[in-house]
């Protein structure tokens, strides 16, 4: 995982440079410090997708080219099989299958999201620009959001401003998997 984590954060860089961004400037797209963003491009530390995601959405390129170092192409639809959505295993606490991957200029961002009871013991909280949109389709899990604590079940929904810190555990000693998108 510290090798992905650290293509990811060489790609962030490189783009940032390439258009002449400054880390001051990065930051503050981002709803961060700048020693804070700085620290993600190190690939020390993970990189939050909400952080992966106002890069992308300030500067038009795609969230995908800084995943997975590979442009999309697809610009009318894009279909993606159960199972085999890009997998951004970068965070140990939370596994994300990314859903549209392959499509171009895309306005949101929709993945799967596990999470384990094991993993989620501490909530680790983030926060991103935009909007984001969370339906549970298997399992229990408690979120927070800019304090205020839900139980989402199976079939339920929230939609959130993601700027708010929000952060989320499994419960039930079961995992949880839902629908995030983020917009």
């Amino acid at each position: 995982m510290d090798g992905a984590i650290k293509a990811v954060a060489d790609r962030l860089k490189g783009l940032r440079e390439i258009m002449d961004v400054s880390v001051e400037e990065a930051a503050r797209v981002c709803g961060l410090t700048p020693e804070q963003y700085a620290a993600y491009e190190t690939g020390d530390i993970d990189i939050p997708v909400g952080v992966l995601h106002s890069m992308a959405k300030e500067y038009n390129f795609e969230l995908t080219t800084l995943i997975s170092g590979n442009e999309p192409h697809m610009k009318s639809y894009f279909l993606t099989k159960k199972g085999k959505g890009l997998s951004v295993d970068r965070r140990s606490d939370y596994k994300y299958q990314s859903l549209a991957f392959g499509f171009a200029n895309r306005k949101a961002d929709p993945f799967i999201v596990t999470i384990t009871p094991e993993e989620t013991k501490e909530i680790h909280f983030n926060s991103h620009p935009g909007h984001e949109f969370n339906y549970m389709i298997e399992g229990s899990m408690k979120i927070v959001v800019d304090g205020k604590e839900m139980q989402l079940d199976e079939g339920d929904s929230l939609y959130f401003d993601a700027t708010k810190q929000h952060g989320m555990q499994a419960l039930n000693n079961a995992p949880a998997r839902f629908l995030a998108i983020i917009i």
